[in-house]
Order: C-alpha cells, then sequence, then structure tokens
C-alpha cells in the first residue's frame, strides 16, 4: 500500500516524509495527512524536533490546482500552515528540486528552512493570475523585506539556494545527496532554542520608496494584468499585524480567484500541458538521441536557431554559402551573448562554452555527421528543394532534416528527398533564441519517432513545441492572413494605420497588424520590379517603404525605431485606394475590431475542421507564446467563445461582403454558435 504521508522516528527527530507524484502537489489527503502527521509528533514526548521533507525529484511544487474553484474539502493550506507555525517543537523544511507556491508557503511556516544547492524556490502564483494565498505574501516580507518579496511574487520568477541563504529566506545550504541526513543532524541542532522563530511575529520595514521603484521597473508586469497589483497589495500588508495582513491576502485571493484573467491564465496553463501530447502516437515510442546540430543559413533566424542549441551544451555546425554571411552571422551570434552577458543572463564563462561548440562552414558536407539539420534560408520552395536535395545526398542515414519554413508546404520539400519520413518543419518564430514558440509540422511521410524527436528536442531547449499538420501558414500564419488583408482593405476605405492599429493594441495586443507588417518587413515576398504596382505592398515598396528595416513602411521611424505617422505613407495609399476606385467612408472602431479579429477566429475553426490542429487548445497556445496575444486574454479562441460565437458569426454575416468573394463562415463555427457551446 502506498503511503502518502510517513513518519519516521530517529534520536528525537520526527521526519515526516510526503510522496505524492509527480510534483508532491498538496491536494487534500497530502494538507490532511500532515496535519495529523504534525498532531501525533506534538503529542509524541519523544519527539523533539520536526523535519518536512518529501520523497521522489521535488519538494512540494505548489497547491493542486485542479482543487481551485470546488468546494474546500479538508484542512486548507492556509490553516495547515499557521498550525506549522504554531508547533512547540522546531520544524525545519527540507527542500530539494523546488519549493513552489504552496510549497514555498509551507517552508516559510516552518521554524527553519534547509536546501540542496540546486533547490530553486518561488511564487509563481501570478502567472495563474492568483497571488500567494497560504501566508505567502506576509510570512515573505517579513524575511527578506518588502522589496524582494515583490520581485519574488509579482515576477513569479524563483530564486536559486545561494541566493536564498543570502536573502535569509533559507539557514543552511545541504549536502546535494544528504539532505536528510543534514537536515536531521541540524533538527538536532536547533531542538533547545528558544523562543522558536516564528516569522509571522516579526515585523516588517516600512519601503515606500522601494516599492514605487519596483512599480517603475517592472511596469510591464502590470500592463493590463490584474494580479501583481492585488499582490502589491496584500505585500503592503505585511506592515501590520499578521492578522490584518491575512484578511488583506485572502480577500484579494479570493477576488483574482473568481476573475476572468485567472481563469484564462488557469486554462493556458492545462493548454500548454495539453500542447505536449502528440494525439494518436504509440506511447512506446522513445525520441532519438540529438547530439550534434546542424544549422543552414546565417542570417537572423539561423543564427539564433544556432543558439538555441549552444546554449543548452549541444555542438552546432553553422553553414552558410556566403562567407561573409557567415562571417557576420557569426558576429551576430558572439554579440547577442555577450549582451545578455551584459544584463546577467550568461556569465563570461558560459559565453566563451558556447561559442566554442560553434563550427562555422561553407561547405554543407561539413554537416554529414549532424543528428538534426535544420534549414533556415530564403522562404522560396525552389531554393529550399535545392537545398534538400543536397542535404539528402549528405547526411548521414537516419538524420532528422527540418525546414524552418513560415508558410511553405513542407511534404513537397520532403518530396524531393529519399527520406521524407525523416522530414518535418520546425518553424522557430523571430528572434529564434527569445521566442518561446515553436511549431513542429507534421508532413504526410513525418516518422513517429521524428515527431516524438522534435517535440521532446523543443522541450530540451525551453520551447512551448505545438504539432500543426501541413497548410499555408500552418496555425499562427494562416490566422494572421485573413487579419492583415483585412487592415489593408480597411486602408483602402480611408481609416489610418495609427486608427487600426490602436483599435487591435486596445484589445491588449502589443502591436497591431501595419505595425507588424512593418516589423517583419513590407517587403517580404514582393518581386522587386519597382514598376509592377498590382497591390498596395508593390506601391509602398516601389517608394522604398520596405518597415523598420528602412526606417519607413506604413509609418516613418526614428534611430530607435519608434513609429510616428507618415504623411507620406498616407498619401501613397490614398492615391493607390483612389485608383482602385475606393472612396473614403466613415468605420467605427467596433467594425475595425470586428472585420479584423472575427475573420482569425473562423480560420481558427477551418483549421480544427480540417485537423491541422489537435486541438482548439492548441491554436490558443500557439497565439499566445508566438505572436503576443495576451495571456490575459486566454489565446484568440477562448476569447471568442467569451465574446459569443453567435456574435461572432453574426459579425461575419454582416460584414461578409467585405471580406473576399471566397469567404465564408466555417460550419463548425456555425455549428458551435447554433448549438451555444464553446469549440471544447
Amino acid at each position: 500500500m502506498h503511503l502518502i504521508i510517513e513518519t519516521t522516528l530517529e534520536s528525537g527527530v520526527a521526519t515526516i516524509l510526503a510522496d505524492n507524484p509527480p510534483v508532491n502537489a498538496l491536494s487534500r489527503a497530502v494538507r490532511d495527512g500532515l496535519a495529523a502527521a504534525l498532531a501525533a509528533a506534538a503529542a509524541d514526548p519523544q519527539v523533539t524536533a520536526i523535519v518536512i521533507a518529501c520523497r521522489g525529484r521535488t519538494y512540494f511544487a505548489g497547491a493542486d490546482i485542479t482543487e481551485f474553484g470546488k468546494p474546500p474539502s479538508g484542512i486548507d493550506l492556509g490553516s495547515l500552515c499557521d498550525r506549522i507555525e504554531r508547533s512547540d517543537k522546531p520544524v525545519v523544511a527540507a527542500i530539494h528540486g523546488t519549493a513552489l507556491g504552496g510549497g514555498l508557503e509551507t517552508a516559510l511556516a516552518c521554524h527553519y528552512r534547509v536546501a540542496v544547492p540546486a533547490a530553486k524556490l518561488g511564487l509563481p502564483e501570478v502567472k495563474l493570475g492568483l497571488l500567494p494565498g497560504a501566508g505567502g505574501t506576509q510570512r515573505l516580507p517579513r524575511l527578506v523585506g518588502i522589496r524582494h518579496a515583490l520581485q519574488i511574487a509579482v515576477t513569479g520568477t524563483p530564486v536559486g539556494a545561494a541566493e536564498a541563504l543570502s536573502l535569509q529566506l533559507i539557514d543552511r545550504i545541504t549536502g546535494a545527496d544528504s539532505l536528510l541526513e543534514d537536515a536531521v543532524a541540524f533538527a538536532r541542532e536547533i531542538a533547545a532554542i528558544r523562543p522558536l522563530p516564528r516569522t509571522t511575529e516579526r515585523t516588517v520595514a516600512a519601503d515606500p520608496a522601494g516599492m514605487s521603484a519596483f512599480r517603475t521597473e517592472n511596469a510591464r508586469l502590470f500592463r493590463g494584468f490584474e494580479a501583481p497589483d492585488a499582490i502589491v497589495r496584500s505585500i503592503a500588508a505585511s506592515q501590520t499585524p499578521y492578522a490584518e495582513g491575512r484578511a488583506v491576502e485572502r480577500s484579494e485571493f479570493a477576488r483574482l480567484l473568481g476573475s476572468a484573467q485567472s481563469a484564462a491564465l488557469r486554462y493556458l496553463f492545462f493548454a500548454e500541458r495539453q500542447a505536449a501530447k502528440i494525439d494518436g502516437l504509440d506511447p512506446s515510442v522513445r525520441p532519438l538521441t540529438i547530439a550534434k546540430v546542424g544549422v543552414v543559413g546565417a542570417g537572423t533566424m539561423g543564427g539564433g536557431i544556432a543558439m538555441n542549441f549552444l546554449s543548452i551544451g549541444t555542438p552546432v555546425t553553422l553553414i552558410d554559402l556566403n562567407a561573409q554571411s557567415l562571417e557576420r552571422g557569426v558576429g551576430v551570434i558572439r554579440a547577442n551573448y555577450e549582451a545578455s552577458a551584459a544584463k546577467g543572463r550568461f556569465t563570461a564563462a558560459q559565453v566563451a562554452a558556447a561559442l566554442a561548440l560553434l563550427t562555422p562552414g561553407t561547405a554543407l558536407e561539413a554537416l554529414a555527421d549532424c543528428d538534426l539539420i535544420i534549414e533556415a534560408v530564403f522562404e522560396d520552395m525552389a531554393v529550399k528543394q535545392a537545398v534538400f536535395r543536397r542535404l539528402d545526398a549528405i547526411a548521414k542515414p537516419g538524420a532528422i532534416l527540418a525546414t524552418n519554413t513560415s508558410y511553405l508546404d513542407v511534404d513537397a520539400i520532403a518530396g524531393v528527398t529519399a527520406r521524407p519520413g525523416r522530414v518535418l518543419g520546425l518553424h522557430f518564430f523571430s528572434p529564434a533564441n527569445v521566442m518561446r514558440l515553436l511549431e513542429v509540422v507534421r508532413a504526410r511521410a513525418t516518422e513517429d519517432v521524428v515527431l516524438a524527436t522534435a517535440m521532446a528536442t523543443g522541450r530540451t531547449i525551453g520551447k512551448t513545441a505545438v504539432v500543426a499538420r501541413v497548410c499555408d501558414g500552418f496555425i499562427g500564419n494562416r490566422m494572421l492572413k485573413p487579419r492583415q488583408l483585412q487592415a489593408i482593405e480597411l486602408l483602402m476605405e480611408g481609416v489610418t494605420p495609427a486608427r487600426i492599429d490602436g483599435v487591435i493594441t486596445k484589445l491588449g495586443l502589443p502591436m497591431g497588424p501595419l505595425q507588424l507588417a512593418d516589423l517583419a518587413g513590407v517587403d517580404i515576398g514582393w518581386h522587386r520590379d519597382p514598376g509592377r504596382i498590382e497591390t498596395l505592398r508593390d506601391a509602398l515598396c516601389a517608394a522604398g517603404r520596405w518597415g523598420q528595416k528602412t526606417a519607413k513602411g506604413f509609418y516613418d521611424y526614428d534611430a530607435a525605431r519608434r513609429p510616428a505617422p507618415s504623411a507620406e505613407a498616407n498619401a501613397l495609399i490614398g492615391a493607390f485606394a483612389r485608383q482602385r476606385g475606393y472612396a473614403p467612408r466613415e468605420v467605427s472602431d467596433e467594425e475595425i475590431l470586428e472585420r479584423c479579429m472575427y475573420p482569425m477566429i473562423n480560420e481558427g475553426a477551418k483549421i480544427l475542421e480540417e485537423g491541422i490542429a489537435q486541438r482548439v487548445s492548441d491554436i490558443d497556445v500557439v497565439w499566445t507564446a508566438g505572436y503576443g496575444w495576451p495571456t490575459y486574454l486566454g489565446g484568440p479562441m477562448y476569447w471568442a467563445a467569451h465574446v459569443g460565437l453567435t456574435m461572432i458569426v453574426a459579425g461575419l454575416e454582416r460584414h461578409a461582403s467585405r471580406l473576399g468573394a471566397g469567404f465564408s463562415v466555417s460550419p463548425l463555427l456555425a455549428r458551435c454558435a447554433a448549438a451555444g457551446t464553446g469549440f471544447s
């Protein structure tokens, strides 16, 4: 019989061990078991001190969030923490792995804390639109001060054991392999010390200047989000007696738990975990080992892709047939690492180690011993097929060949090789060394083991990987296209770029469709003939307005790439629209929103119908991880369901004449709207 809570007694020290795999979540059974074990230890005259520890790979990694929103049962975590702190016998938390959220709150309630060197401690509740609700906002500032408490709780970023020791968040670092023995020895050492150091009995020094500075320095963390402000209010309340501060914390937690933002963020939490699962994949399939990676193309994308692997210690051979481009690309990689080191993200030694793993070259033959080769050349089918023909002849048997295409047919690329089963798409997002999203494009012949390897590799390099099938633009860019087309159509009808983008950014997105076009490059896909003007893009490109790269596109840009409305661009747009027979018309903000956003939802529904995406939540993960969709809105499909699918369909039908000759409402969207259900 598996025991979730087990107690052992050794020389007066009771060690309470929790074992609730995989991450020792603080479920009802664990909480009730801890409470019972504490009560038994308190009543046992042989016990002089208590150690709370966990079996498995981690200390308590948080609350069981599947219980959120359900009727309370058993002892709640806040009450359990209060019982721990009120113990008349000293309680020591023995931490390995991670002590996160409720796990750290439990440790904060203990009188002492010890941890292994690799341990991480943090309060990530903010990422679920919540705050620590079991006394964390009250105990943490009493230990580390207001400013450090804000840093930990508002950013949600864990700290390592060394930093935790310097902050007095823990009392001692133990041996990496002797945590329990060291914790028990420490418990014996402090068993007779009185009074017991109860955190809630400490006072907090006021720090209004520090709180103000923190807000200023971290303004982006507060933009649009409710939880950070609630955390600040709760931590500020730690300057009052504990009972008063706890009342503030409980009130703020209850409000956030019932908020739309927290519901959206919790939805995404589960959606990202679901995205890692491949429907229909044989569970016996094991990923291949990727010991060496090749990257073809040393441009911005290729260099960023290479950095992902260099940073985790995987050797990379970077190939560009143009020696000058190769030299420039290696220089950019070096500069990126040095800039990161200057910000404290890497040490000089780590930068040197990463760069030592990079082998640049101008001959594809140097890729012969690579396990994975990623092509990142110009977005042209003929160019990519030519590269894959050569790679197919050079790469060792069993090597995986991946294309970084954003739109092109991966089946057509795989088809020029003798190993189509070993070919797939790995669509990174720029800058590839920063952006979280990786679209893993499963071609018709892609073998299961190749797909499993790609997904595992994505996780290894810290990406949020999502499976997509082959179509024009896959998931994200396919949905982006109708929005961009409507933005251009609205320009032709006399709406300014700033107004279109303003409506979209007001929703919470970081930039609008025309700002995005300028960032990506208005000239992408342009035929390069200034005398051939068939589209508005042609007109802008012929005038040298290629976007941020030329400091002028739909907007004008200063040296810092800050946009400003452009009289020249607006004149070009107006002249082209008149040539095409358009007359300016009054357009409401509501129409701008509907015409830009609703066709995206319609395209998302078609993506689901066609099986391009495995599930609706995968679409939302793509947009939040790769396109800046605000996480507190849950993703476009989640947002649409809450706007109301009947409203979406009505809007699409209302604007159908302006949505293009081939427009049709997705049958799936129409069915879900008629049934009054969401996409799930």
